[in-house]
């Protein structure tokens, strides 16, 4: 199957639009975990079990496992999700944004060292930094876009003087992702929860790409004005997914023994309020 394959099919499985981030600090574990980096593995594969049906996609950030040297019990949870939730496609949020070899040394990282279904990319460097990863086929790759950080709008809110329409920098990575650049289907765009009117002309300029959504939950975007801005059907099936991601107010739900447990209601919870938020 292809990502976007198993993106309908977890979507549907699962009912859900949640995904999972899997950001793991010590410094948040529950007591008995508390400030052990040799605990990330058990800890991210609790809320793992306890969250696979309730989900349609689990993304761990890279920077979390490296800056902990942590990147064997990131293999070793990568090998741990396809074997308790194969139906859970998988994004590695790494954000490379290289060229040529380099890029190329990324790719192989990201799906053949960790076996990510998806990976995502900043396309500051145009085409080049996107090409590599484009070749492993049926891998989706998600492009930073509109980013919910404030300073987004020192770049992405810029209009671009030179291309027809004068669109703004985000409008336009948003028209190259729908057009010239999405070879193979593969594409989809990173568009933060906290501008949910960016999130509406995203998809008007990309009406069938996938968006990745973070910013619900701890960092205050609202749930229901996401989905509304950003989630399409025809016919009852779905034409734009959105895949909203929630780490933080997941993760870190209980700093106790129950943490995987409440874990499970946040993230029920979650998907309930997006769920009602399709209308």
């Amino acid at each position: 199957m292809t990502f976007l394959d198993m993106l309908g099919a977890a979507e549907r499985q699962n009912q859900s639009l949640l995904c999972v981030g899997l950001d793991p600090d010590p410094a948040k574990f529950p007591a008995a975990m508390k400030g052990d980096a040799s605990k990330i593995y058990d800890f991210c594969a609790a809320i793992v079990e306890a969250t696979a049906d309730a989900v349609i996609a689990f993304k761990p950030q890279i920077a979390y496992f490296a800056a902990h040297r942590a990147e064997d019990q990131l293999e070793k949870l990568m090998r741990h999700m396809k074997a308790v939730a194969p139906q859970v496609p998988v994004i590695l949020d790494a954000k490379r944004g290289d060229i040529g070899s380099t890029a190329e040394q990324y790719a192989i990282e990201a799906f053949e060292r960790y076996g990510a279904d998806a990976v995502t990319l900043s396309p500051f460097m145009g085409f080049d930094s996107v090409q590599p990863y484009l070749k492993y086929h049926g891998k989706g790759a998600f492009l930073l876009c509109r980013t919910s950080n404030p300073g987004g709008d020192d770049l992405q809110n810029q209009r671009l003087a030179s291309v027809d329409g004068q669109p703004r920098l985000y409008e336009h990575v948003a028209g190259l992702a729908q057009g010239p650049w999405n070879l193979n289907g593969q594409l989809g765009l990173v568009v933060g929860a906290t501008y949910p009117a960016e999130i509406e002309r995203v998809r008007a300029l990309a009406p069938t790409l996938p968006l990745l959504i973070p910013g619900v939950g701890a960092q205050g975007g609202d749930a229901v004005a996401t989905i509304r801005a950003g989630y399409r059907t025809q016919g009852g099936a779905t034409t734009g997914p959105v895949i909203v991601n929630s780490s933080r107010a997941v993760l870190y739900a209980s700093g106790g023994a129950d943490f995987a447990a409440a874990a499970r209601a946040e993230a029920l919870r979650t998907r309930e309020v997006l769920n009602a938020a399709k209308g």
